[in-house]
């Protein structure tokens, strides 16, 4: 009986190594079999994406116009100026209309 075992156990008899072997490899992305393994990307770069490739030029463009030129960055700093003056007025005015709203309910709870 237990010779019987010994020669249906796989992992004593290698009976099964050869599907072990293809689990494992894959499972392992650095274990590849030469002969099922296919070159998809010819290309020395990589994949090439002309849409990331544009947006990445324009946006140097931009980078590289608005760090050369005195004018540009002249005109971004006034623009954010601005914008920061108006954003600190709209949270004074917030302000107001919240105090003016407590106000109102303590005026309320008076009477």
């Amino acid at each position: 009986m237990q010779n019987n075992t010994i020669d249906t156990n796989p992992y004593i008899n290698n009976q099964n190594q050869a599907q072990q072997d293809l689990n494992l490899a894959n499972q392992n992305p650095y274990i590849t079999d030469n002969t099922t393994a296919t070159n998809t990307n010819s290309s020395l770069l990589g994949s090439f994406d002309t849409n990331k490739f544009l947006l990445g030029a324009v946006i140097g463009a931009v980078g590289a116009y608005v760090l050369t030129n005195e004018k540009a960055q002249k005109t971004i700093f006034k623009t954010i100026a601005k914008g920061s003056a108006l954003f600190g007025a709209g949270i004074e005015e917030m302000k107001e209309r919240f105090e003016d709203a407590k106000a109102e309910m303590e005026a309320q709870k008076e009477d």
